[in-house]
């Protein structure tokens, strides 16, 4: 099968970038070699899947209907009046979504009392773990005082600025918004509006959010439109995508553009798509933003994920690189609603005022409950709680210990997975899902294309529900976020319940009788 996983192109001379370095407070300590994860992912995605014994996933899938009981009642009442029975894609698990009545430090546990190693953290932003003491008692203080909304200004909003400026090196003004598509929109319509330029450029495969313009090119590079129904093509018109890790296609992009009336700005994450489930060689984010400048476009970091996780100073501060612009989400309201924001330069975040305005064109943004004093207070203090104990070098080396255990029983049982981790966010790539390539140049590929995809995402789904039969939730069966949570004591833990699961694969010489752990 063919894919688009060749190896890393090599930057051009002058664009090289300096090396890898820790910083002190620093989530990451040491960077993956990213040209032999692309090797490993194209030989992974060249075979056959290699899914759970039959056997071993029967008794997987009746871990579900006997010891979680009490949610499927839940959830199939929930489907009569939730589409899909849930509100948020996290939620999605195969066989059937457990309910979680609590979440304390590393683990989660669900209404029939099952608990559970928690590897989701929220979608990463509970770097201190979930449901911090020092968080909860200020929330609940400020809940005495104010409650959670009064629709006027509310200090904390400046105490959360001013925290973000200090610490995030490109950043000189903050606007706070409710959610990262929120500020994913009202960074590209700022952009827009300082170049006087139309284009975006993305990598493929990357997610920044469900507005309409950035429904293009999703999981999938080269799928371009493929998943925006509902959106007339023309709000996509000038969106475009080039392959992840590629300055070459980066720049001729850039070059065919200011042909045709310039580019407004490029926007990525700086680990990759996906979380850096594509990662990037370290030079990438430097070599974007000379290219950026080259051709007078804005560089905008998407460091929803990265922002507080991979250090104080975000991804930008680890690769040395200033983005005009920055995308914020997830910890800046440590797990608690409300959380989006935008930063930048002072000229740009201008552009932003609040307020009845006049005498200058605004990009206009809104949301009446965007930096309430609850998600404020709670962002805050979750800021200065990451920084009083280094949460980021914490969770970056729990996210090495447990990467490093798969990556030996990956070799110990050889397997074809691949598993790698920026710090914190841990990748196991077990079916390549969102490695098969879609054409959709070429129509008459799709349906073989689709086929292959959906077999491999029910393996994906598979491998997430033995994960929670073992007591590890997952993201998607694929990602881990790690916490400052996560003792050695419990990765080994973890580590124990993967190889549970990882012994079942076939071609594994597993033991007869297989009993889950809980039995035993």
């Amino acid at each position: 099968m063919s894919t688009d996983l060749a190896l890393s192109p090599p930057m051009p001379p002058t664009l090289q970038a300096p090396e890898p370095r820790t910083a002190p407070e620093s989530g990451i300590s040491d960077y993956p070699e990213v040209a032999a994860i692309y090797r490993d992912l194209a030989a992974l995605v060249g075979q056959p899947i290699r899914p759970i014994r039959r056997e071993a996933m029967a008794v997987y899938l009746r871990y579900f209907e006997e010891r979680c009981a009490k949610s499927k009642p839940v959830i199939e009442r929930a489907r009569q009046f939730i589409p899909g029975g849930v509100q948020h894609n996290l939620a999605f698990n195969y066989p059937f979504p457990i309910v979680v009545d609590r979440a304390e430090g590393a683990y989660l546990q669900d209404r029939d009392g099952n608990r559970y190693i928690d590897f989701l953290q929220a979608g990463g932003p509970t770097v201190l773990g979930s449901n911090y003491a020092a968080v909860k008692q200020q929330v609940l203080a400020l809940l005495d005082e104010c409650g959670p909304v009064t629709g006027l200004f509310h200090e904390y909003e400046l105490k959360l600025a001013e925290f973000i400026c200090q610490h995030i090196p490109s950043v000189e003004m903050f606007r706070m918004l409710g959610s990262g598509t929120e500020a994913v929109m009202a960074a590209l319509r700022v952009a827009r509006l300082a170049t006087g330029r139309k284009k975006v450029i993305k990598m493929g495969g990357a997610y920044h959010g469900w507005s309409d313009q950035m429904v293009y090119a999703l999981r999938i590079p080269g799928t371009r439109g493929f998943e925006a129904h509902g959106i007339p093509w023309a709000y996509r018109a000038h969106t475009q995508e080039v392959a992840p890790n590629d300055l070459h296609a980066l720049e001729r992009t850039l070059r065919f553009n200011r042909l045709r009336g310039g580019t407004a700005a490029v926007i990525l994450e700086p680990v990759g798509p996906e979380s850096g489930t594509r990662p990037v060689d370290f030079g990438y984010n430097q070599g974007a933003r000379e290219l950026c400048d080259k051709y007078g476009a804005l560089l905008i970091f998407d460091e929803v994920v990265t922002a507080f996780r991979l250090g104080l100073s975000g991804a930008q501060g680890y690769y040395g690189v200033r983005p005009d612009l920055t995308v914020f989400g997830k910890v800046v309201a440590g797990g608690y609603p409300g959380a989006g924001g935008l930063g930048g330069r002072r000229d740009l975040m201008s552009c932003l005022a609040a307020g009845i305005g006049g005498g200058q064109k605004r990009a206009l943004v809104g949301g009446t409950l965007a930096a309430n004093p609850l998600s404020s207070a709670a962002g805050y203090h979750t800021l200065v709680e990451i920084e009083r104990t280094g949460a980021c070098a914490k969770a970056g080396a729990a996210g090495d210990r447990l990467t490093r255990g798969l990556q030996a029983m990956i070799t110990r049982y050889r397997l074809p997975f691949v598993a790698y981790n920026q710090g914190s966010i841990c990748h196991l790539e077990t079916s390549a899902t969102m490695f098969v390539k879609v054409n959709i140049s070429r129509p008459w590929t799709i349906p073989n294309a689709m086929k292959e995809i959906k077999t491999r995402k029910h393996m994906m789904e598979e491998m997430g529900a033995a994960y929670l039969a073992e007591g590890i939730v997952t993201l998607a069966g694929s990602r881990m976020y790690t916490s400052m949570a996560d003792t050695d004591a419990i990765i080994d833990t973890a580590l124990a319940g993967f190889e549970r699961v990882l012994r079942q694969m076939e071609g594994v010489a597993g033991p007869k009788g297989f009993r889950l752990k809980a039995e035993c």
